[in-house]
């Protein structure tokens, strides 16, 4: 089965292919200028009940070249040695079926396993090689964690997938708490996000940053939705006074509000529910802290 952690890289390059042209260099070789770069159906299945189906597969069309080139994309979470047959297979067949040269681009989100794969597959015996499949790996080790949000706001699709392959990094809190004001406000990347993390601490913190963001479609169900329903639920669970708290000084600093020490104290002392929703409402309109307080 497919895990949303696997399918949410392959997501982002599906919603935009572009990126493709941006990353691959991170992999040591140089993308040529191209005109156009067009998905194509990931079923490459032979008329033998054998079922082969790449995650990711890509026509790129350059400038120089009439027929471009193909380009599959695979994810892989740990060393898998039949990964090896599978990927001779997609390259041999593609080549057999559009006549254009193939190349395979895998994704990996530890280091352990980008090493692997980016070792050479070497079909045949010793005497002689018939075949060798040289793989381009992204990984953490070539894309670094985007944390300034003046450069993550330039390519939200780069910045979503400098998240997700650097979600292992045990830095992972911070660089959420970095890219959160920038991809919250949108909540299709946000999505992204939340899809890519493991579950556990970091999919849950990205949760509550979240919670400060209102869904762009309020009754469609999506994730954003949820997200805002389930974090106030947990608060109402666990103490909704301190989370309602929260979420005030949380949205006064996602604004760019300063909060003082005062403010802070001021607001989480309080246990009074209507008082901290009227001052959540105002949160997000004040100028000043201090005007949270009106007459209070």
């Amino acid at each position: 089965m497919v895990s949303s952690q696997h399918d949410a890289v392959h997501r982002i390059f599906r919603q935009e292919p572009d990126l493709l042209a941006r990353l691959v260099p991170e992999a040591g070789v140089e993308f040529p200028e191209y005109s156009s770069i067009e998905p194509l159906d990931t079923d490459l299945t032979e008329i033998r009940p054998l079922e082969r189906r790449v995650d990711s597969f890509f026509r790129v069309r350059t400038a120089d070249d009439e027929g471009g080139f193909l380009l599959a994309v695979e994810s892989q979470s740990q060393p898998d040695p039949e990964k090896h047959n599978s990927w001779a297979y997609y390259l041999a067949h593609m080549y057999a079926k559009y006549r254009l040269p193939p190349i395979l681009l895998v994704v990996c989100r530890d280091k352990k396993t980008a090493a692997w794969a980016a070792e050479p597959i070497r079909i045949g015996r010793r005497f002689h090689t018939s075949m060798k499949v040289f793989p381009l790996v992204l990984g953490p080790i070539g894309i670094r964690a985007i944390t300034d949000p003046e450069e993550a706001a330039k390519d939200l699709a780069l910045t979503t997938f400098s998240v997700l392959i650097n979600a292992k990094d045990p830095g992972i809190l911070a660089i959420l708490d970095a890219v959160a004001p920038v991809l919250g406000p949108n909540a299709d990347w946000a999505e992204f996000v939340e899809a890519g993390l493991d579950q556990g601490s970091s999919r849950d913190h990205w949760r509550e940053l979240m919670a400060v963001y209102t869904p762009n479609f309020p009754g469609l169900g999506s994730v954003m939705e949820e997200t805002w329903q389930e974090v106030h639920a947990d608060g109402e669970a666990k103490g909704e006074a301190r989370g309602e708290a929260k979420a005030v000084l949380r949205v006064l600093r996602a604004r760019g509000v300063e909060v003082t020490e005062s403010v802070q104290e001021r607001v989480m002392a309080c246990v009074d529910l209507e008082l901290l929703e009227i001052w959540l409402d105002r949160s997000l309109v004040v100028e000043n802290a201090d005007e949270l307080f009106g007459e209070e």
